[in-house]
């Protein structure tokens, strides 16, 4: 009962919480980060994101769509007969002096989707030239959540380039654990479908992933499907990888890593040993720990990057703390800018 009492509480999935929370964040960062060991340095204040400038996110998805993919809800749970491209267009917060994003209450709103295509080759093509940044969502979220979490990210980290989110068909709620799981490794294909697409395009440059919770699963068996298919030639279009929290089994992390060649170099795991969604989530599977809530020492044996994020969460799940904490934030940004093609 304490735990699910816990849950009740959690609104990981609330845009409106993230949004407060990073306001929170950007103003009390040199008080509540200036003493942190875990994560290093604060990095250099970056440029502005793309977002900023072309308010848009690419979005593939395997969810069925609903109203035709016109209007709200778009996309709904279910899972579709074949994965959709369209263009998200996204409405900034307004950030003037009196505005509510000014004091951390402003937020991203999701305007309408125009639907492009059912070709992961259209992606490519609409992603044009230059890095991608692609956002891999989590358990329970919908459609709109998991968008509009994508722009939180890539305006939080000041991407330069486009950003594509994948939305894998979530229930949103919170006993839909099993279904979620089955849908996110039901995916998997269609999202090797995308990479493929993005590090085969001509003059395409690298594409970075971030995955979040549940959304490594599936991240993780398409990068092994992807090195299967390309093998070391793919390395050098393939940027960062981060798993954000990530909801995988010690066992078949490593398992899986040890299949990926030198993928498994890219990959920055974002971890917290107090993350009380990924305690709960070791209990449903058996008592088995989760890599995102494992200690460091455990994860980096494994051969992999390791970030431990235990000091940065002040909440009561601290299960999304690479949309809320802003050094985490720069974390990703430096993998991201560090890594070399």
């Amino acid at each position: 009962m304490i735990v699910r009492r816990l849950l009740q509480r959690d609104s990981y999935h609330s845009v409106s919480r993230r949004t407060f929370l990073g306001g929170l964040a950007s103003a009390g960062s040199a008080l509540a980060l200036g003493g942190c060991a875990g994560l290093g340095a604060t990095g250099a204040r970056f440029d502005a994101s793309s977002l900023s400038a072309d308010p848009t996110v690419l979005v593939a998805t395997t969810r069925k769509p609903a109203n035709g993919g016109r209007t709200k809800p778009w996309f709904g749970p279910e899972r579709a007969t074949s994965m959709t491209v369209a263009r998200a267009r996204l409405v900034a917060p307004d950030e003037s002096r009196l505005s509510l994003a000014s004091v951390g209450l402003g937020d991203w709103r999701l305007d309408r989707i125009e639907p492009v295509s059912a070709d992961a080759g259209d992606l490519a093509a609409q992603a044009g030239g230059g890095d991608v940044l692609i956002y891999v969502h989590g358990f329970k979220q919908t459609f709109e959540t998991a968008v509009l979490d994508t722009a939180h990210l890539s305006d939080g980290i000041k991407f330069r380039g486009r950003t594509i989110a994948f939305s894998w068909p979530s229930r949103a709620g919170l006993f839909d654990y099993a279904y979620d799981r089955d849908s996110a490794m039901w995916s998997r294909d269609d999202f090797e479908r995308v990479l493929s697409a993005l590090v085969s395009a001509p003059g395409g440059g690298r594409v970075h992933i971030v995955a979040h919770s549940m959304g490594t699963m599936l991240t993780l068996e398409s990068l092994r499907q992807l090195y299967g298919r390309y093998g070391d030639t793919v390395t050098s279009k393939i940027g960062a990888v981060v798993f954000a929290s990530p909801d995988i089994d010690m066992d078949v992390f490593s398992s899986a890593i040890q299949r990926i060649g030198p993928l498994a170099g890219k990959i920055t795991v974002i971890a917290a040993t107090n993350d009380r969604a990924l305690a709960l989530s070791g209990q449903i599977a058996g008592g088995m720990t989760r890599v995102g809530a494992a200690e460091k020492a455990a994860i980096a044996r494994l051969g992999v990057r390791v970030v431990d994020a235990s000091q940065e969460g002040w909440g009561i799940i601290n299960h999304d703390l690479f949309l809320s904490n802003a050094e985490v934030q720069r974390v990703i940004r430096r993998s991201i800018d560090g890594t070399t093609a």
